[in-house]
């Protein structure tokens, strides 16, 4: 029984996991000046005679896991998009690592910012010991594919990094 082609990451497939890391940490920018302004209760950029009261609804510590949630996943992507040369998987392995490590990123992000402005956390359907809402539950069912599949990839990346160790010898 032959083995699948094993092969080293595509430069495209490194390339738009930079470029949706870049978008992460875009994107943690944006929120983290929504944070800002959510914060002060008013937009004031100084020196520029900008100064509008503003009332933007949520919580810090929800405002504050939206961020890092962007600045987290992105940096994975970025360090998947590298790491990636240093594993050997299938054509279709490389595909399956290539679309869990997107809606791993993204997914856990976006619900978390949801979650900051509707006062939810998404952990529990009903609520569980939060906020019972169907925002909080609509928030739940999304998060349950990058629930698996930062599974998925990290037992990509691990049996791509073991091959690639095993080859190397």
């Amino acid at each position: 029984m032959s083995q699948p082609d094993r092969a080293a990451i595509l430069p495209r497939m490194q390339a738009l996991l930079f470029l949706n890391g870049i978008a992460l940490f875009i994107v943690g920018i944006l929120f983290g000046w929504a944070w800002f302004f959510h914060l002060l209760g008013e937009i004031v950029l100084w020196p520029l005679p900008i100064q509008v009261e503003v009332d933007i609804p949520g919580d810090s510590r929800g405002f504050r896991m939206g961020h890092m949630e962007a600045i987290t996943h992105g940096l994975l992507l970025m360090a998947l998009a590298f790491g990636g040369k240093f594993m050997r998987l299938s054509v279709t392995e490389y595909a399956v690592f290539f679309w869990s490590a997107l809606i791993n990123a993204w997914f856990f992000t976006l619900t978390a910012m949801v979650n900051a402005f509707a006062g939810t956390r998404g952990l529990a359907f009903g609520g569980g010991p939060f906020k019972e809402s169907i925002v909080n539950d609509i928030v739940y069912f999304f998060g349950l594919p990058p629930a698996v599949a930062v599974h998925v990839l990290l037992v990509l990346a691990a049996l791509g990094l073991w091959r690639y160790l095993k080859q190397a010898d």
